[in-house]
């Protein structure tokens, strides 16, 4: 039976990915594994070197003065990353969900961190709109989509300091002008490749500017100098995410995945409207095109529901507990197909409801 991969993360990636990344693990360089070569080899060092460049050059950002790094630690270490290089004084953060609470939480360990706005107040399902950034601040963050609550950013400031985005579960799944941002990182495991590598694009004129003492492996530039290879990198999960940069430029890259991105979301999310057994989550203006929260409208039903989701080969969908209900993650290796199957049970469940 063919599995339909709907994980919030770790997610599902193109097949040809996976099956070029396990053929690495048996021979990668003349018959050593990729996972037992060194990480200093021409083998190693010319993946790293083009994973970065790929980055850049599907952000639009080559020759801008950014540089693309692949770091250790899971984009909750950039919480604290970010502030430790770009706070001096206060910082102004927009409160989306739990990760941008998170984030929040980890700057105020070493100063004062202003909330711009926030959409606690309704358990985060819809995006603040028309709040001001103070101009004196060191930086703005922001998170661009909120796996959890299935809500996302549309329409970023213009924003008059330096702006930050966590781009964890939306990197590279729709065009943006990347160039607004002076720092975006990424958990890999939800567009790029499997959990254990974080990318991080950053302008290099933001850095240095805080008076305090940097550790080394919290410090971009030490990073940057270094070429991202400062400590052994996580050379598995930056391989599996070159390939898949690859893959994705080899597509027509970030504007042509944009429309399948496009067709899948309308396609569930006009199931969600249409059919009276389920009521999405997120405010419609907000919806995520990469996390769809749903919920149904009876829970008796919801027995039935979950046996017809196993049983179509359906993978991942409960919501996270903060919303409950059902949770469709469609990143950018999830084929239409596979919406297309999860659609019919739910019109499934209608019919015979």
């Amino acid at each position: 039976m063919k599995r339909h991969n709907f994980s919030a993360g770790p997610c599902v990636l193109p097949r040809e990915v996976i099956q070029k990344a396990s053929e690495a693990l048996l021979d990668f360089d003349n018959g050593l594994s990729l996972i037992e070569i060194s990480h200093r080899s021409k083998a190693f060092v010319d993946v790293m070197e083009n994973a970065r460049a790929l980055a850049l050059e599907l952000l639009g950002l080559e020759g801008k003065g950014y540089k693309a790094l692949f770091l250790q630690g899971g984009a909750s270490t950039q919480f604290l990353m970010v502030a430790l290089n770009l706070l001096e004084k206060r910082a102004g953060y927009l409160n989306t969900g739990t990760w941008a609470d998170k984030a929040i939480k980890e700057a105020k360990i070493y100063d004062d961190i202003y909330e711009v706005a926030s959409s606690k107040d309704a358990n985060y399902n819809y995006i603040p709109k028309g709040y001001d950034i103070p101009t004196d601040y060191d930086y703005f963050h922001c998170t661009s989509n909120n796996t959890i609550f299935g809500t996302q950013i549309k329409e970023f400031p213009d924003c008059p300091i330096p702006m930050v985005c966590d781009m964890s579960s939306d990197i590279f799944s729709r065009t943006l002008d990347f160039s607004k941002f002076d720092l975006i990182y990424a958990g890999a495991q939800k567009n790029m490749g499997p959990a254990g590598t974080t990318l991080v694009v950053v302008k290099e004129d933001i850095l240095g500017k805080v008076s305090r003492k940097i550790p080394s492996m919290m410090d971009y530039k030490q990073h940057i100098d270094k070429s991202s290879m400062y400590n052994t990198p996580p050379v598995f999960a930056v391989y599996t995410s070159m390939l898949t940069l690859e893959w994705l430029k080899n597509l027509g890259g970030i504007s042509e995945i944009e429309k399948i991105n496009e067709k899948k979301a309308q396609l569930i999310y006009s199931e969600i409207d249409l059919n009276p057994l389920f009521k999405g989550f997120a405010s419609n203006s907000d919806r995520s095109i990469m996390n769809a929260t749903f919920n149904l409208t009876n829970e008796d039903l919801k027995e039935t529901f979950d046996t017809m989701v196993k049983d179509a080969g359906i993978n991942g969908l409960n919501g996270h507990r903060s919303v409950g209900g059902y949770r469709a993650s469609m990143y950018n290796a999830l084929s239409l197909e596979s919406v297309a199957t999860l659609v019919e049970v739910m019109s499934e469940l209608e019919r015979k409801a």
